[in-house]
């Protein structure tokens, strides 16, 4: 694996391991996931386990080869498979869909995190856009917990 890449994958460090999630859309029901390398840490694998009405996830995150970001490979229990941009780092965590991919593209979607000082909470929310991003409106709140 070639340095840069490594150094890349060494960066999502502070996701590995078990997470509760608390979404401001049910704070009744908690949820799950997972982060852990795959293929030999070629590749972070989330997993993620939520109640009714949201969707179980797999996503797999590959570093870019030209820059210093991500792409979040994303599949869901729906049938869903998305591609995001991401990045990650300084205790930020962004997650970004403005261009169609696999789906088609009614609505862009972002997603915005911060780590706690501590590094065991993740204060994040997902953000949907009717005008490709122009403009940014509240879908949920997402809280990480470290299991």
């Amino acid at each position: 694996m070639p340095t840069d890449r490594s150094a890349a994958l060494a960066r999502l460090e502070p996701l590995l391991g078990a997470w509760t999630q608390e979404a401001s859309i049910a704070p009744e029901a908690t949820g799950h996931a997972v982060f852990d390398w795959t293929l030999d840490g070629a590749f972070l694998l989330e997993r993620s386990e939520a109640p009714d009405p949201a969707p179980n996830g797999l996503m797999l995150v590959d570093p870019n080869a030209d820059d210093d970001g991500y792409t979040q490979h994303y599949f869901d229990s729906r049938g869903v498979v998305r591609v995001y941009a991401m990045t990650f780092g300084d205790g930020t965590w962004t997650l970004e869909r403005t261009t169609p991919d696999f789906t088609p593209l009614s609505f862009a979607q972002r997603f915005l995190g911060a780590f706690s000082a501590d590094g065991n909470t993740i204060d994040s929310r997902w953000e949907s856009s009717q005008d490709g991003g122009a403009t940014w409106e509240l879908d949920f709140e997402l809280t990480f917990r470290r299991a």
